[in-house]
């Protein structure tokens, strides 16, 4: 991210000032009226805003991600400003999530939100219990427990899961977490049926890929299942490193010497037998 210094890690329950989010360099501030405004001062981000609760769902990624479409923003101050504008529209840390998690829920699942078909097919694919690396939000491990399947979710990022762990009793949905690196996952061999990782890959470079799919595999009883989206250049704000298209994903297949399925729907996919 040129031009901005680095934030540290921020507490998406942290106590702030109704109507206002401070995080290091970033602040957010709710408005009377007014669109979506970004305004930087040297190193200082002002962001300003006039959301309602009704506009906090997953849909605001893609609103965001144009409204910056001519900044420079790299991955960590995008997501300062998204935290900063659930934060500054509810009072109250958990009131704030739970509002946004299950209007994104919602959204999901009535096939409105532009991610809808790809956690459709994601829960068209699985088969028994679920570990799902990378979770984020962890939008499709509650809707896998919500459908009533075992499900653990995974991340990397302790305060990202701790979000989770808080909001999840909220909305009513049982399910297990885990702070770990994709990689290296504390769960015994094929210790569930299958192995998620959606919108993954993109995150991270060719040596770290193969040693997620291989960690996948042995934790697998059954599968695992890869979703990537197809670019024609990373998106830099959403922390994407390397782009994908249906070659890349066969050659991924191939590699692993199991048997798999490679196909196109929204993004690519790629289904991997762990049975053998």
């Amino acid at each position: 991210m040129t031009g901005a210094p680095d934030l540290p890690p921020f507490d998406s329950l942290a106590v702030c000032e109704p109507g206002s989010w401070s995080h290091g360099h970033v602040t957010v501030e709710r408005a009377s009226d007014g669109p979506l405004t970004l305004t930087r001062e040297g190193s200082l981000l002002r962001v300003t805003h006039a959301l309602t609760p009704d506009d906090l769902s997953e849909r605001l990624v893609a609103e965001v991600t144009t409204s910056i479409a001519d900044a420079d923003f790299g991955r960590v101050e995008f997501e300062s400003t998204m935290v900063g504008l659930v934060r500054s529209t509810v009072d109250g840390a958990l009131d704030a999530w739970s509002v946004y998690y299950r209007n994104s829920l919602d959204e999901l699942l009535d096939g409105t939100a532009a991610f809808a078909p790809i956690h459709e097919k994601a829960e068209d694919l699985v088969r028994g219990s679920v570990l799902d690396l990378g979770s984020c939000f962890g939008f499709l491990p509650l809707r896998l427990a919500r459908a009533g399947r075992s499900v653990t979710a995974t991340d990397i990022h302790p305060g990202t899961i701790a979000l989770l762990d808080a909001v999840a009793p909220k909305l009513g949905v049982d399910l297990q977490t885990i702070v770990c690196d994709a990689a290296h996952v504390p769960v015994p061999d094929a210790g569930v049926d299958t192995v998620t990782a959606i919108h993954l890959l993109e995150h991270v470079d060719e040596t770290s890929s193969d040693t997620v799919i291989s960690e996948a595999l042995r934790v697998a009883r059954d599968r695992v299942v890869v979703a990537v989206p197809y670019e024609d250049e990373a998106t830099a704000c959403h922390g994407h490193i390397r782009t994908f298209d249906t070659p890349a994903l066969r050659r991924l297949g191939e590699s692993t010497g199991r048997p798999f399925e490679v196909f196109e729907h929204h993004g690519g996919w790629l289904v991997l037998d762990a049975s053998t």
